[in-house]
């Protein structure tokens, strides 16, 4: 069985974490499933480093009413200087006992120099690219199974603490009408954010659409401190591949 999203632990290397910065960015919204579940967005900003898991189970209601419930889990980590690393793992019916589920590709960004470098471990080949800007930032965001909605309502859910860790709340509500849904009626879509403004980053997501069903995901095991610095390194067996475009 998956394990409860809503007893998030906690370990702290030091007492109280700093906000990372006076007026954070928020990170992108929530785009569904589609092919893939996306996980947590780990923002780019410096002074506010720590290692954690991810945990996400999503949830669809078949036809004759049965559940199907599939997990993963993923690890994450952003360094003193804002350097993140984020996975994507597969998604399992149960999670193995003391194994993970397969990588199926890691995220490693530096903001200070707008380095982007894409892990597949499948073919061992490491993707790189100087960004000139940061594009979550500036970028009309990517919808996802949102796209053709309009959003109809926002709603402030107030403050909540996990331990020593302030919560904002927020709830999302999207419309999509018949003609872009796929399914021949209106769909909406109830997205649920709980914001950490000591780690810049959504520690809880809870994303509801009728098509693909519900996904929570939630990071878990926070460690604040500096993580590992071979996080933010290509492992010795990939190949590095420039794919920054010409000036």
């Amino acid at each position: 069985m998956p394990r409860s999203l809503l007893l998030l632990s906690f370990v702290y290397t030091t007492t109280v974490l700093a906000p990372a910065q006076s007026t954070p960015h928020m990170p992108p919204d929530y785009r569904g499933v589609l092919q893939r579940a996306s996980g947590i967005f780990v923002t780019p900003v410096p002074g506010a480093p720590f290692t954690a898991t991810v945990d996400l189970v999503s949830r669809h209601v078949l036809p004759d009413s049965q559940q199907d419930v599939s997990t993963t889990l993923a690890h994450i980590a952003r360094d003193g200087s804002g350097r993140i690393y984020n996975e994507r793992r597969a998604m399992v019916a149960s999670l193995p006992k003391d194994q993970d589920p397969p990588l199926l590709s890691a995220l490693i960004y530096d903001p200070t120099n707008h380095l982007s470098t894409f892990l597949n471990p499948q073919t061992h080949l490491a993707h790189q690219q100087t960004l000139v800007r940061e594009a979550w930032k500036t970028d009309p965001p990517n919808l996802g199974s949102h796209d053709g909605g309009v959003l109809t309502s926002q709603a402030d859910l107030g403050n909540q603490f996990i331990r020593a860790t302030q919560l904002q709340g927020t709830r999302k509500v999207w419309t999509v009408p018949a003609t872009d849904s796929g399914t021949g009626q209106p769909v909406t879509i109830t997205d649920e954010y709980w914001y950490a403004p000591a780690l810049s980053i959504y520690l809880i997501l809870k994303h509801n659409d009728p098509r693909t069903g519900e996904q929570i995901v939630a990071v878990q095991q926070v460690v604040a401190g500096e993580p590992d610095p071979a996080t933010f390194q290509v492992p010795a067996r990939f190949r590095i591949v420039d794919e920054t475009p010409a000036p």
